[in-house]
This record gives structure tokens, sequence and C-alpha cells, in this order.
């Protein structure tokens, strides 16, 4: 375990500045991780979420290392071509780091081989270079962690700080919502820019929503593909710029003179990728060294590539190869295996000895394994040897994707498949048991998916068939995974259905985006191919369901409204075998229409669901009851929301009368709805002044959701935060101030924790809570806390607004009038003046009427 931190010093109107700090990291077994200024996270068993390590930049690397193989001369991280081009990217990026508020996260995008990491380390460099600290984060979960040791991550007087953050993509939301959470992020006065890297901008929304809570600025950059022409669409643009930059680059390497042909014809669309330029130029000096034919076209690039690539383990391991070494340590592998091994490494990715071990035996490779490994590392050095891992992969990720594309059967280009490559594949990813999938298997479904987009035999001969037999493949690999398979021209609904076997019926918050992908992905199939009206309604009803958790709401809406008229079609012909269904559609399209802020068209379709779980209940009391209190519940919030006072109060007490008789029978299976509908009647009671009473019952919902809370968390903790919240005004409104903000920081605290798995829904409730807790510090003399309470939810909401404008403009021009008392009071007037002027500018008012 790492020694604690030395406690910062402090003085008045100053940030924390530690001491000269030691930290010494001893392990008796695990994994031993120390940070000096940064926070740790980990999961149960010890193995960090994501570690962070100050950046540097990286020593050139040894020239002749790099000639060996024409990947190293590709690889990213050697930086063999000088950067160029990008300036407008670059522009872009400073003027991120230098404006806006104190925090900001950009997520910058664009398909592998587009140039993302070099631009990342351009900026970095750029960046250190003016003075800020630099930073990176790697995720932890089944990847290779740095040797064990610390890392210093202070400050020291740094103009700002930079995070880089790279496959953010591949990232869980949970995890990367943990990481901004990091006290390293929060060091008052200090300007912070977190970088995000992914291939696509899917899983960006819901990052950006769990942002809400850190009141940080967010936007995303796209990485456009390079154009031929130039601005003034005269042909040698971009492409042919740096196509020159990259060829004189690797002329430079080989020790020959730069070449001042006329380009090759760069025109195809693959050239807008950098990589694919580098390739060109590499191959173009290459084979003019060797006085080879010049291939043409993407496909024949790789083909040369991957040639050379073999040709380097022939002449390293082939039977003529020279034998340099003493015998006990000259490389014994064949070429073959080599080959194998690349194979093998391309889908583990960088592995700890053991598990090397374990994946080489999985696929099958023989001989003696640590002699594999150690022949592979001389080819496929790990990036950092002080990790001490083994199956280093072929970089970049995309030759690595053509690779195994090219290695598979199922191609035509002039590149031999290897009969070895689908069993070893389908060994990889077979399961030790009935239930563990291997350590690897996250990153081998994802490349292989990303290699089928250019190559489909890879979906149809082996990917597809894979997921078929073990759907659960799919959910493991993650968010990425599902939005790349969604996305799949060729993949089909056999397929697509079989991993959607896979999905839980409740919501899983790391997966929510992605399943909601396959499913709208799938519905016009499911559409296409049902035999009655109410298959198609339950396809509308579950979609709708699945868009609602991603937080797709005017979609979920759509497609809630599309069951609706198709359960009202057959409610009508056939009731008594589907008003059940209708009525649970007509409370869902209650919710949905809530949920977009159209509160005066929610009151409609909730009383339609009361009136058909009445007819219901009248045929079959026992069957319906707990049904009919929950449409009665759900129709007086809309009618509360509306302030029809009188006749909300009516319906949630006879919802409470239900569950109070239901609770007496089978108390285990009624409680949740009896909490809920005490919640409900709560809200009311204090609505219409019966303000004692209100107190007294939502208590009592409080108490029920704590008992329920401490046996499914995962269940309960939202509603007990719901509660408390309702709790915490019922105290104000008995002029108990202290007691409100105590019981809405309890509120508080549960929100701030859920918010980090479910931004999307979370976000509106915690500015509440935020709001709702300054003004009950205001209320109980407490001003600047008051202040700092209402800036937190002012900038929720600033967030909330520019993805939701219409749902919620006006619940933020309500939560502004709550906030009056604090933007007006007596106190720090700038401060105060300063807030009322954000809040108008996001409610886009004048700042005197935001504080009326």
């Amino acid at each position: 375990m790492p020694d604690p931190d030395p406690a910062p010093v402090t003085s008045p109107g100053s940030e924390p500045a530690w001491p000269q700090a030691v930290q010494n990291v001893h392990v008796e077994s695990g994994y031993g991780f120390g940070t000096i200024g940064a926070d740790i996270h980990v999961f149960g068993a010890g193995v960090p979420l994501y570690v962070l390590e100050a950046w540097a930049s990286r020593p050139p690397a040894d020239p002749a290392f790099l000639m060996e193989l024409p990947s190293r001369m590709l690889n990213a991280r050697f930086a063999v071509v000088p950067f160029t081009g990008r300036h407008t990217e670059l522009a872009e990026l400073r003027q991120w780091r230098d404006s806006g508020p104190r925090l900001a996260v950009r997520w910058l995008h664009a398909p592998g081989g587009q140039g993302k990491t070099r631009l990342a380390d351009e900026f970095a460099a750029a960046t250190v270079e003016q003075g800020w600290k630099a930073a990176t984060a790697t995720h932890g979960p089944g990847a290779v962690l740095p040797a064990p040791g610390s890392q210093d991550l202070r400050l020291d007087g740094a103009a700002g700080l930079l995070l880089v953050v790279d496959y953010a993509d591949r990232w869980p939301l949970t995890h990367l919502t943990w990481l901004m959470s990091n006290v390293l992020l929060h060091r008052p006065g200090v300007r912070t820019r977190v970088l995000m890297l992914g291939r696509g901008a899917e899983g960006w929304p819901a990052v950006r929503a769990a942002l809400s809570n850190h009141q940080a600025g967010t936007s995303s950059q796209q990485l456009a593909p390079l154009a031929e022409t130039g601005a003034d669409g005269a042909t040698g643009g971009h492409r042919s710029e740096m196509f020159r930059a990259a060829r004189t680059g690797f002329a430079a390497l080989y020790g020959v003179p730069p070449d001042t042909g006329t380009p090759p014809a760069l025109d195809d669309p693959g050239f807008g990728l950098t990589l694919a330029l580098h390739m060109a130029a590499l191959v173009w000096v290459d084979a003019r060294a060797a006085g080879t034919r010049l291939p043409h076209g993407l496909e024949a690039l790789t083909v040369y590539l991957l040639d050379r690539e073999q040709l380097h383990w022939e002449n390293l391991y082939g039977d003529d190869a020279p034998r340099l070494d003493p015998p006990e340590q000259a490389p014994s592998t064949p070429p073959g295996v080599i080959n194998r091994t690349v194979f093998t490494a391309t889908l583990t990715g960088p592995s700890s000895v053991p598990t090397g071990v374990q994946a080489l035996q999985a696929a099958g490779v023989p001989g003696n394994l640590h002699r594999v490994l150690a022949d592979h590392a001389r080819c496929y050095p790990p990036a950092d040897p002080t990790r001490g891992t083994v199956l280093e992969p072929l970089y970049p990720d995309r030759l690595a994707e053509d690779f195994l594309a090219l290695t598979l059967p199922g191609h035509r280009a002039d590149y031999p498949a290897r009969g070895w490559a689908a069993p070893t594949t389908s060994a990889l990813l077979e399961r030790a048991d009935t239930e563990t999938p291997r350590p690897w298997a996250p990153r081998a479904v994802t490349f292989l998916a990303s290699a089928a987009a250019r190559w489909p035999h890879v979906g149809t001969g082996q990917l597809y068939p894979m997921l078929v037999t073990d759907p659960r493949l799919a959910m493991e690999a993650g968010n990425s995974a599902l939005f790349l398979l969604a996305g799949l021209a060729d993949i089909g609904p056999e397929v697509l259905e079989a991993v959607a076997s896979a999905f839980p019926e409740h919501r899983v918050v790391d997966l929510d985006p992605g399943m909601a992908r396959i499913c709208r992905r799938l519905a016009p199939h499911r559409l296409a191919a049902a035999r009655s009206p109410a298959e198609r309604a339950r396809i509308h009803d579950r979609l709708g369901t699945r868009l609602f958790h991603a937080g797709l709401h005017d979609e979920a809406l759509r497609a809630t409204e599309t069951a609706v008229l198709l359960w009202a079609d057959l409610e009508r012909q056939y009731p008594a075998a589907y008003r059940q269904d209708y009525a649970a559609a007509l409370s869902d399209l209650s919710l949905r229409l809530s949920n977009v802020g159209r509160d005066d068209e929610a009151v409609h379709p909730a009383q339609r669901a009361v009136l058909a779980r009445r007819l219901l209940a009248r045929a079959g009391p026992a069957a319906h009851q707990a049904a009919l209190a929950t449409a009665l519940n759900n129709l007086g919030s809309a009618m509360t929301a509306m302030d029809s006072r009188a006749e909300a109060l009516d319906r949630h007490r006879e919802a409470v009368s239900i569950y109070r008789r239901l609770v007496r029978a089978r108390p285990s299976e009624h409680e949740p709805g009896l909490a809920e509908s005490l919640n409900g009647l709560a809200i009311a009671s204090a609505r219409v002044g019966r303000r004692r009473k209100a107190l007294a019952l939502q208590r009592e919902a409080v108490n029920i959701y704590r008992r329920l809370s401490r046996a499914m968390p995962a269940a309960y903790e939202a509603d007990l935060a719901s509660a408390l919240h309702n709790l915490a005004a019922c105290h104000d409104t008995r002029r108990q101030p202290r007691q409100a903000a105590e019981t809405q920081h309890a509120a508080l605290e549960i929100r701030r924790r859920l918010a980090r798995c479910n931004p999307a829904s979370m976000a509106p409730e915690l500015a509440d809570s935020w709001s709702n807790l300054s003004h009950y510090l205001m209320r109980s003399g407490d001003h600047a806390a008051a202040l700092a309470a209402a800036e937190q939810a002012v900038e929720i909401y600033h967030h909330l607004l520019s993805e939701r404008p219409v749902a919620l403009h006006g619940h933020y021009h309500h939560m502004l009038r709550g906030l009056t008392s604090v933007l007006n009071a007596p106190g720090p007037a700038r401060s105060a003046e300063e807030l009322a002027a954000r809040a108008a500018a996001t409610a886009h008012v004048s700042p005197r009427k935001a504080t009326r």
C-alpha cells in the first residue's frame, strides 16, 4: 500500500502547497501504485480503474531498430515523420485551451489512422512549452499497467493542467466519470483541460451529460479527412503536402536523397487518412531503395508492408538466418509460429507474462511458450520496457486490423490466408468456463468488428458466427463494440437478434446507449417480420424504453406514441386481451411527455391509463389493484405539475389507500409501491398547505426506502434520494432550515454518486438538489455556501439546456425563481451579480428578470 500523501500546507487565499514529498510504495502482493497530488480509484480487488502518468516527450528511437520493420516506422509513438498540417485543428485546440471556463473537456474523434494520437502529442508538447503540466490516463481493467511506483502529479505553479485520455470511447462510462471526479482536475484557480480521443462520437452525449456535475465546458472536434484540393480548389492540397513531408522523413531515415517526383494519385477516399498517406510515402521510399516495383492502391500498399513484416520474420527466425547470439539466447521460433503469435497478439494486446502464456495456450501455439514470447518480443518489444509485458501487437491499429483480415480466409487479396487463423480466433474467444470471458475478449471483439467494417469476410466468416454462438461476447466487449456492430452494413438481423438476446430486461448504465442502437437497428427488421399489430406494438414499446434509458428522449417519445396508437386500436377491438397493455403504454406516454417538458399534454394519457386500470380492476380486483394505484399516482404527479392541486390530492390519497390494503396482505411485494405513493401524497398535501401531514407522510416514505435501499441499493437508492429531497422541502415549509439543509445534503450525496453512473437521467435531479440546498443554506444564514450551491445548480442547467432546451427551459425558470433570495441577498454582491448574469445568459433573459 502507498504511504499517505504528506498533509498539504495552506495559507489564506492560496493553493494547497505540498512540502518536499517522498512517497514509498511497498507491495506485498498484487499491484502497487501511488500518486502525489491526485486520487487513485480502485476496484474492490485492488485493480485501479485507471492510472495517471505524467506526460513526457519520447526520446528518438534508434534508426536501425526502426528500419527493421515498416510497422515501427508507421507507429505514432516514434514520430518518424515530422508533424505536418492540421494547422486549423491545432489552432482550435489552442483556442479551447486558452479560453472558456476553468475546467473544459473536449472529445476529439476520427476513424483509426486519421492522426488523433499525433495531433494530441503535438498539442501536449506545445502546451508543456507554455508552462502547463500534462498527464495521461490509462484505463486499468484489462490493460497492462505501468510499473509499480509513484507519479508526482503536483502542479507546482504550472499555468494549467492538460490530461489526455486515449481510447476514451472504449472506457465504460462509469470509469470515465470516476476519472472526472479526481481531485487532480479540481484544483481551484488552475485552468484544466481534458482531451478525450475516440474513433466515433456515439459515446460522447452520455459523457457530456455526466460532466454537468462538474461545471465543465464541453465540446467535440472531428478530424475531417484530408482534402486533395487546396482552399482555392486547386490540386496539390493537404494530401500531397502530407505525402511529400512523409516521403522526406522516411528518405532521411533510409539515408537516401529525398525524391522530388510527382506523388501518386491520391484521390481515392481512403487517402483522406493520415496513415494511408504515410503508408504510401513509406512504400514509395522502400520500393525505390530496394529497386522493386511500386505497388498501387491501398490494398496493394497494405500487402506490400505486411510482406516486409514477413520478410523480417524470415530473416530473423528462418533456417538461413545468421546466428550471432549465444546458442542459449539465439531465436529458435520458426517464422510460421511467429506469424501465429503476431496474430494472437493483435487480438489480445499487451499482456502480463502469465496471461501471455495463457493466450498462446488457447491459440494452440506450439513449442516452448516462454521462448516463443521472448522471440516475439525481440521483433515487437513492449512500448514501455519497465512494464514487463509480452505480446506487444502490431501497430498502427489499422494495419493490425488489416493483418487480421488478410490472415483470415475469405478475401481475394494477393496475400496468403492461413488455415489456422479461423480456429485460432475461435479458440481465443472460447470461455475459460461457462461464465468467465477471456481477459482479452473485449479487445478481440472490438478489433474484429473494426476489421469487418472494411473486410466483410471477417464478419461473415468469423465474427458473426461467434456472436450467434456466444452473444454475451458483444455485451462484455462494451459500448464501443455495440456501436461498431450496430453500424456494420452487412450484419444480418439474425446476428443482431442473437446479440440482443443477451440484453437484460433491466437497464445497464454503461451499456444503455449501445443496447439502444442495436435495438434501433433491429426495429425495421422486427416490424417487417411481425405477424400481428400486437407484436408491432410491443416492438415500439420496448424500443421506446431502450431509447429512454439511453437518453434519446425525443426518439423514445415517438416510439411510445406509435405503441399507444397500435394498442388503442387493439383495445377497441379486443378490450379483454389488450386493455392492460394499452394502460401500461399510456402511462409510459405520460412519463415521456413530462420528460420532454410537455406537462400540459401528459395529463390526458395519464387519465386514460387510470380509466383503463379501473375497468380492469372491476373485472379482476386482486390482479389489478397495484397497477391501478400506480396509474393513480402517475396521474396525481401529472396534475401536480399542472398545479391542479385538489384533484392531484384526491388521486394520491386513493393510491395510498389501495397500497396500504395491499401491504397488509403482502408487504414485501407492495412496500415499494406504497413508498412511491406516499411520496406523491406528501407533495400534494404540502401544495394545499397541509404541512404537518406532509412531513409525516414523507418521513414514512423515507423509512421504507431506507429499508429497501439497504437490501437492494441499485434498485432503490435513487428513490431514497428523491424521498430525502422531498423531506427536506417538508422541513423547509415547517421553518426548519437546518434540518432541511442536512436532509438535502444526504439526498445530494446519493445523487452525486448516481450521476456518475446515470448522468442523462440524474443531472436534472442533481441540479434541483443544489438549488434547494442553496435556498436552505440561505435561510440558515450561510450566504457564501448558498451562493456556491446556486452556482452548481446554474452550471448544471447551463449544460443541460444546450442539449434539451424545450424539455428543461420551464424547469430552469422555476429553479431561478427559487434562487431569487440567494441572488438578491446582501453579502458578496459581486459574486451574486456574476452568478445572476450567468443564470440570465443561460435562460436567454436579462439579469434583472432573472433575479426578480
